[in-house]
C-alpha cells in the first residue's frame, strides 16, 4: 500500500513539473504595472513560497531515486 502512495504522489508532481513547463514555455508577457504596493509585496511573497517548494520537491524527488 506505501508504494502505492509514492507512486500517486510521484504522478502528481510528474503532472504538475509538465504544468510549469508548459508555463515555462509560453512568452513572457510584460507585467501591468500596479500602483498598489501591497498587492506587489504579496506577488513578491507568492513568487519565492512558490521557488522555495520547488526546491523542496527537487530534494523529494532526488530522495526517492536513490
Amino acid at each position: 500500500m506505501e508504494g502505492d502512495r509514492i507512486t500517486r504522489a510521484l504522478s502528481r508532481i510528474e503532472a504538475a513539473a509538465a504544468r510549469i513547463e508548459s508555463a515555462a514555455a509560453q512568452p513572457v508577457r510584460a507585467p501591468t504595472p500596479s500602483p498598489d504596493a501591497d498587492l506587489q509585496r504579496k506577488h513578491a511573497a507568492l513568487v519565492s513560497e512558490a521557488g522555495a517548494a520547488l526546491q523542496d520537491l527537487d530534494r523529494l524527488i532526488g530522495s526517492l531515486e536513490r
